[in-house]
C-alpha cells in the first residue's frame, strides 16, 4: 500500500476515533449541566415563591407575550407553585427597560392573593456603588407584601413609598415601575395564570378568553 494511501486510511481512522470520543464525552457531561441548571433555576423560584410547594414549578409553565413583562413583547415563562390542588403562587421575569444603563431583569414571586412574596434582581448594567445597590443592600426587601392597593407606587422624590439611592434615582424608580406593571399584570389575568388546561404559549390577550 503506497505510503501517502496508508498516512490518509490513518488520519481518517483517527479522525472517526476523536469524533466518537467527542461525542460520548459531551452525552456524559450533558445530563449533569442540564442537572445544574435545572438546580439553580429552582433555588431561584425557591425564594421568591411562597414556601410550601409540592410541585416542580419549572415543569408547570406557561409561556406568555406581554409588553408590560417584556417591552418587545418576547414570551415570558410564567412559574406556576401549587401544594396539592390548591394554588400558591407564580413567578416569572420583568425587565425594567429604562435603567440608568440598560435593561434591568427582575424575578418577581406573587401569592395567589396577588401579595408580592420577594423578588430578586437577576441582571443589570447600573453604575457600581450607585444603581448596583439594588443587588448590594436590602432594598428589594421593600417589595415583600406589597399588593397594588396597599402601598404608593413611586420612589419618595416622586411621591411615592419606596427609597431612592443617593445620587441614584433613575434605577430604584426604573425596578418600582417595573414591578408595578408585573403586579398589574398579575391581577388581570390571576385566573388564567393558575389554569392547568392553560399551557404551552400565549399571548394575554389569548389568555384572557
Amino acid at each position: 500500500m503506497p505510503d501517502l494511501l496508508k498516512m490518509g486510511l490513518i488520519l481518517m481512522v483517527v479522525g472517526v476515533v476523536a469524533t466518537a470520543m467527542l461525542a460520548g464525552t459531551d452525552a456524559v457531561t450533558r445530563a449533569p449541566i442540564a442537572e445544574a441548571k435545572r438546580q439553580e433555576l429552582l433555588q431561584g423560584l425557591r425564594a421568591v415563591l411562597p414556601e410550601g410547594f409540592d410541585n416542580a414549578p419549572d415543569q408547570d409553565t406557561l409561556l406568555i407575550s406581554d409588553t408590560r413583562l417584556e417591552k418587545k413583547g418576547k414570551p415570558v415563562t410564567i412559574y406556576r407553585g401549587r401544594k396539592g390542588n390548591d394554588n400558591l403562587g407564580v413567578a416569572y421575569s420583568v425587565i425594567a427597560p429604562d435603567g440608568y444603563s440598560g435593561d434591568i431583569e427582575i424575578l418577581m414571586g406573587v401569592s395567589v392573593e396577588g401579595t408580592i412574596n420577594r423578588i430578586q434582581v437577576l441582571s443589570h448594567k447600573e453604575t457600581p456603588g450607585l444603581g448596583d445597590k439594588i443587588t448590594l443592600t436590602n432594598w428589594p426587601d421593600a417589595f415583600k407584601g406589597k399588593t397594588m392597593t396597599n402601598v404608593k407606587w413611586g420612589v419618595k422624590k416622586d411621591g411615592g413609598d419606596f427609597d431612592q439611592f443617593a445620587g441614584a434615582t433613575i434605577t430604584p424608580r426604573a425596578v418600582v415601575g417595573a414591578v408595578k406593571r408585573g403586579l398589574e399584570f398579575f391581577v388581570e389575568n390571576k385566573a388564567k395564570l393558575f389554569d392547568k388546561t392553560v399551557s404551552g404559549a400565549k399571548t394575554s390577550a389569548e389568555i384572557k378568553q
